[in-house]
């Protein structure tokens, strides 16, 4: 397969949040802002730590688990409701969402979520779309007034991660 020649952008991308129901509840974020973003890719999920031998580098290592954070941010059109899906809801498990599962488990302390990114790349000739499927991501909400109001999604990444 031959490498894509055309460059994707923000308008190119959807972002879909699952929980860990058997059929699991899913929100596609409506009015994102096209700013998704993830730090952290290389090829071992470990700190990288240096040992020296009298100030010369003596060996390169890893060590802990590093894990992956992100974010993206979306326009505000509501808080919760108690019927239809919003992004707060979602993250905070309450309103619409309050029947929620943890991608960990019904038993797991911490609440988290499936994040895939899709990258439209059919449209353009590709053999496929593009993804980044993020597993197990505990995430928080900001909110800003402003012109618009905006949230702003910060996830931590606790499960695997792929890339097609």
């Amino acid at each position: 397969m031959a490498l894509s020649s055309v460059v994707k952008n923000f308008k190119d991308g959807t972002i879909l949040l699952q929980d860990g129901t058997g059929t699991p509840l899913s929100l596609t974020v409506a009015y994102e802002q096209g700013n998704f973003a993830i730090a952290g890719f290389k090829k071992k999920l470990n700190e990288t730590v240096t040992y020296l031998d009298r100030g010369e580098l003596g060996s390169v290592r890893h060590t802990a688990r590093i894990f992956q954070t992100g974010s993206f941010s979306a326009h505000m059109t509501e808080f919760s409701d108690a019927t239809n899906q919003t992004l707060c809801d979602v993250i905070r498990r309450q309103g619409s969402y309050a029947a929620a599962i943890s991608t960990l488990g019904a038993n797991a302390d911490v609440y988290t979520l499936k994040i895939t990114l899709t990258v439209d790349g059919t449209t353009f000739g590709d053999a496929s779309n593009h993804t980044i499927v993020l597993n197990d991501c505990e995430c928080s909400v900001d909110f800003a007034e402003g012109d618009p109001n905006s949230f702003t999604v910060n996830f931590t990444v606790y499960g695997t991660v792929s890339m097609t």
